[in-house]
Parts: structure tokens; C-alpha cells; sequence
């Protein structure tokens, strides 16, 4: 059994969606877990399981993050945790591949799929052997329960349906 624990302190998941049609407004999730777990050394075998806090949403802004955080958006009180654990993994985990898997915001589970790009393998001055990988991804966040909007005077909406996220993520072999 091969298991790779994420490195804090050299991983983040960001996030950035359109508002007022106009520009995007970006945060990041300041808690979460990332492991992989595998039977053998070949990660492309394992199975990602990822849990984001979904009350340390942060988004430089105090009042939207409560906004966030409340009712109308992750009803984090309601809906601790966003999860998601894959379902297989296609492609070269050396190179670009993807990973499918389910998708749980406010426990409604979708299936997506997210693009992962090897970062590269190392070993850390302690002998610790280390993969990083970008992964990146899109929802739409009515599919979630993620409903609340505005109509703007001049056409459009306040906040767009397509959410966009990224994580750069470093695992340390345990």
C-alpha cells in the first residue's frame, strides 16, 4: 500500500468566477485535505480523496466570504465539507492525464472531470520522496445548489454559472 500525503505548506486550491459579467473575483480554500491512495507505487492506480472546509472560504472580502459561507451559497453550517473522490484515472501520470471522479457541494454529488499536469518527482534534502501536479477544473455551480444571482440593469447577472478552480497540490510518500 503506497499512500501520498499532501504537503501543506506547498499546496492551495484557488478559485476564480465572473462577476457583474465584467471581471473575475478569486479566493482559495484555506483548509483542506488531499491524499493519494494506492495499492502499489503506481499512482495512476490509487484513488484521490480530497475534503475542503467549506468555511474557510476566502476571498479577501469579509462580507462576501460570510455571504459564501451562508445559505444562499455553501450553507457551510449545514454542509461542512466539499468533497471529491475519484473514480479512475486516464492517461500518463508523468505527463497530462485526466481524473474522473464525484463531486459533492451542499450534498448534491456530480460526476466531473479534472485536467492534471505532472509537476514533477523529487527527493527533499530529509529523503522524503515528493510529486507535485497541477489540476485544474470547471463547474457550473447551479448543478451544486449554488443558485443565488442577481439581474444587473444593464443585462447579465452578478455572478456567473461557470466556476473555474485550480490547485497546486505537492505529496509527500508515506
Amino acid at each position: 500500500m503506497a499512500t501520498w500525503n499532501l504537503d501543506k505548506a506547498h499546496s492551495e486550491i484557488e478559485f476564480k468566477v465572473r462577476h457583474m459579467m465584467i471581471s473575475s473575483v478569486k479566493g482559495q480554500f484555506k483548509n483542506f485535505e488531499v491524499a493519494i491512495e494506492s495499492e502499489s507505487d503506481d499512482i495512476s492506480k490509487g484513488v484521490v480523496r480530497v475534503k475542503i472546509d467549506a468555511a474557510s472560504i476566502d476571498t479577501k472580502n469579509e462580507q462576501r466570504d460570510q455571504h459564501l459561507k451562508g445559505e444562499d451559497f455553501f450553507d457551510a453550517e449545514k454542509y461542512a465539507e466539499i468533497t471529491f473522490v475519484s473514480t479512475s484515472v486516464v492517461g500518463d501520470v508523468q505527463d497530462d492525464f485526466k481524473i474522473h471522479g464525484d463531486l459533492t457541494v451542499k450534498g448534491i454529488t456530480k460526476p466531473i472531470v479534472l485536467k492534471a499536469e505532472f509537476g514533477g518527482m523529487a527527493k527533499d534534502p530529509w529523503g522524503n520522496d515528493k510529486v507535485g501536479y497541477t489540476v485544474k477544473g470547471a463547474i457550473n455551480r447551479s448543478d451544486f445548489g449554488l443558485t443565488w444571482n442577481a439581474a444587473l440593469e444593464t443585462g447579465g447577472v452578478m455572478v456567473s454559472e461557470e466556476v473555474k478552480f485550480e490547485g497546486e497540490l505537492q505529496f509527500v510518500k508515506s
